[in-house]
């Protein structure tokens, strides 16, 4: 049976569903020998050899798969990626041997950012986590240039205008809370929590108002935090924590005829 290639490949754990998505884009991946780069592709795990750069993906079935849940503390210049180009050091270079294979990254925090980064093989709970209708919120601290003035934190509050570099239309960004937690005349740290993940989103919203985002670090998901996890070190999610995940990542009631909005891709 025939199947959407996104949810085939994370289903294997190469990587989460939006991931495939852009790989698919980037004309990385091939069907049969032949490369597509449009959505929707369908295609049958028992059949069909799929190939991403060149090198034949190896597919399992999910069926009796056990899922498995990491919290990371992810370091600064590691990729969010489970097929590295070039050089890259990946996240889940940083895990035991024996889930390097098994689980991919939830979402994607760019190589220079750090902190919180969840890694599973749950496709359907990423797929929950990540789409911007169901609302988990994800908190940042991000020191930047300059002195953070209450105009611009009410402008960064109500949303800004940035650009969608793939469709070249502009967009508003929803409502976030924004505090500051320390400033001067030359920096400010400041905690932001959004409940969408646009490419890169805090650095682009800073940005636009002056404000050069100097180090960025995510320190909540939902309900996870980081306490007691130093940089690089991953654990298994506690029961609690997982089920405190799964019902953050409920959907919030709303009307039935209320509209979809399309995915976006995690800072």
């Amino acid at each position: 049976m025939k199947e959407r290639i996104q949810k085939v490949l994370a289903g294997a754990g190469v990587d989460s569903r939006r991931n495939i998505e852009e790989m698919v884009r980037q004309g990385r991946i091939s069907v049969n020998g032949k490369t597509l780069i449009e959505l929707p592709i369908l295609v049958d795990p028992e059949r069909d050899r799929i190939e991403i750069d060149d090198q034949p993906i190896r597919l399992r079935s999910q069926k009796d798969e056990k899922r498995y849940y990491i919290l990371m503390n992810k370091p600064k210049g590691v990729y969010c990626t489970n097929v590295a180009q070039g050089e890259q050091r990946l996240a889940i270079d940083l895990l035991p041997p024996a889930f390097r294979t098994r689980v991919y990254p939830v979402g994607r925090l760019d190589a220079e950012s750090k902190g919180l980064l969840l890694l599973t093989n749950d496709g359907d709970l990423t797929n929950r986590l990540t789409h911007p209708k169901f609302g988990v919120s994800k908190t940042y601290r991000a020191f930047v240039d300059g002195y953070v003035n209450p105009e611009s934190l009410q402008t960064l509050s109500k949303g800004v205008w940035l650009a969608d570099r793939r469709s070249g239309q502009g967009f508003k960004t929803a409502r976030s809370q924004i505090r500051i937690i320390k400033r001067s005349r030359d920096k400010s740290l400041l905690e932001i929590t959004l409940r969408e993940g646009r490419n890169r989103q805090v650095r682009r919203m800073l940005a636009g108002l002056g404000h050069k985002v100097r180090e960025l670090t995510r320190i909540r998901f939902g309900p996870l935090t980081l306490d007691g996890l130093n940089p690089g070190q991953s654990r298994l999610l506690l029961p609690k924590e997982l089920s405190a995940l799964r019902k953050a990542s409920n959907p919030p009631e709303s009307p039935v005829s209320a509209a979809p909005n399309r995915r976006q891709k995690e800072d």
